[in-house]
């Protein structure tokens, strides 16, 4: 299973980015999907997360601004950032919770994509 994720980029305060990501692999199903984001010198923290039932939430840093969104049949998750903040300013990662199958093996395992970069600068 791979996650890889898109859609990073250069934004202006005020403007906005549409991040993707797209697990692929022998996948059954996929539980919960989520992004993070790491400014340099931070921890990690988790952004937004939304579940195979298309329940969402958010940190409270960008709510209003952010939205988590979903495709189950392609087994895609995007993050449409709008109103960037020179803040928002990190590399962006997205996770997926996978229930999968190697072989004869059905196991269940969090993947995390390889991170694509965020930059808001005038």
């Amino acid at each position: 299973v791979q996650l890889q994720a898109s859609g990073g980029g250069l934004a202006q305060p005020g403007g906005s980015l549409r991040l993707s990501c797209a697990a692929s692999g022998s996948i059954l199903s996929i539980n919960n999907m989520a992004w993070y984001r790491q400014a340099p010198g931070n921890e990690r923290e988790l952004v937004a997360t939304i579940t195979s039932g298309d329940i969402s939430t958010y940190a409270d840093f960008v709510k209003g601004r952010f939205t988590i969104s979903s495709d189950i049949a392609k087994n895609t998750v995007s993050l449409q950032m709008n109103s960037l903040k020179p803040e928002d300013t990190a590399l962006y990662y997205c996770k997926a919770d996978v229930q999968a199958v190697a072989g004869d093996i059905l196991y269940e395992r969090t993947y995390w994509g390889q991170g694509t970069l965020v930059t808001v600068s005038s």
